[in-house]
């Protein structure tokens, strides 16, 4: 049975860009593939390769990328290993990259400015991104860190294992959009009203143990432990293949930091293999 990621999202926000970083890494890919297409390419990857073949799938024109939700339901029934990657920036940045390149929106028609085409083109995928096993927001990064979230993501094959990626961030530079749950650690003592600790961050020691150290945050990492070892295996028995945290303080350079690497050393403890990112660290 074929291993198959669709890749789908919002026109400008880095499809070609993952499906060329993908094919880097060894996947077969179709670009701009049309719905109809898609059961006839994974019957031919079945009968042509021995062992499984990965596919990676770039749907087209947002009105075929609706029609994906079902496609991909009838192929797991079938027994296929099917993920789906989103592409996703927010509505400024999309725009902003659309005026640089000077390219047409595809549904800009007429009158109808980029950036009211946008907004149409996210209504019209909002049942898609929902369905989606993971969202990845390319605001504010660069191919090289695109193709390192791509690598991270899907360079190893390891169908039994839950990937779970972990960030930090600080609420004044905002949410980060593409994660599944969201804590606050605002509560906790900020070191940075401590003018030896300000200028250092959560990786520092001194740091780490000023935040580590107080009794709320051994009591918060215990509680966010447990439930996310109960949450785990219940988004795996429901077919999900990727979970991401993040953790929120009001900068993004120490609290957060210095959790989001504590969380990680403890679910390593209990035999899963978290990735760190460490969204704001360097504001």
């Amino acid at each position: 049975m074929a291993d198959i990621l669709l890749i789908a999202g919002m026109s400008g926000a880095g499809r070609s860009q993952a499906a060329d970083d993908l094919e880097d890494l060894g996947w077969f890919v179709v670009d701009n593939l049309p719905i109809s297409l898609i059961d006839k390419v994974v019957e031919l990857a079945d009968s042509t390769s021995a062992n499984q073949q990965q596919l990676a799938l770039v749907v087209g024109a947002a009105m075929q990328q609706t029609d994906s939700v079902e496609v991909v339901q009838r192929l797991r029934q079938s027994g296929h290993r099917v993920r789906v990657l989103f592409m996703d920036a927010a509505n400024s940045e999309l725009v902003r990259r659309y005026v640089q390149t000077r390219r047409k929106h595809p549904l800009a028609h007429g009158e109808m400015s980029v950036e009211e085409a946008i907004v149409t083109e996210r209504r019209m995928l909002e049942s898609v991104k929902g369905a989606s096993d993971v969202v990845i927001d390319t605001t504010g990064i660069n191919p090289h860190q695109l193709k390192n979230r791509i690598v991270e993501m899907f360079s190893l094959d390891d169908s039994e294992t839950m990937q779970i990626s972990i960030v930090s961030f600080g609420f004044k530079h905002g949410i980060p959009i593409d994660v599944d749950l969201v804590f606050d650690v605002r509560f906790i003592p900020n070191p940075h009203w401590d003018e030896n600790l300000r200028p250092l961050s959560g990786l520092d020691d001194a740091v780490r143990s000023f935040v580590l150290d107080q009794h709320l945050t051994k009591e918060f990492l215990d509680r966010l432990l447990g439930m996310l070892e109960m949450l785990i295996p219940a988004y795996r028995e429901e077919g999900k293949s990727y979970l991401s945290v993040a953790i929120g303080c009001t900068g993004g350079r120490h609290r957060s930091v210095a959790v989001a690497e504590r969380l990680a050393d403890r679910l390593r403890e209990n035999g899963h293999r978290p990735r760190t990112t460490h969204r704001d660290l360097q504001r």
